[in-house]
């Protein structure tokens, strides 16, 4: 069996979290439909999800940051 490398990762790659707590009464459906709204709309993926001993859902949100380089200013 060969080893498997892990994959590559990108160097000053930042991300943004965001953490949101869904209370129990809302159904799975709902959930899906308003997490998928949200990467739709705002480009966020899903990092985790937690259920609770309580029933909430504890999701959390990441988006990468687009940092743009500063263009040279040249002079003439």
């Amino acid at each position: 069996m060969t080893p498997v490398a892990p994959p590559a990762r990108r160097r000053n790659v930042e991300w943004e979290y965001e953490r949101i707590a869904l209370p129990r009464d809302l159904s799975r459906n709902v959930v899906r439909r308003m997490l998928v709204e949200r990467a739709e709309q705002g480009g966020w993926e899903l990092r985790s999800v937690q259920i609770g001993n309580d029933g909430v859902r504890r999701v959390v949100l990441r988006r990468k940051i687009i940092r743009q380089p500063r263009p040279l200013l040249v002079y003439a």
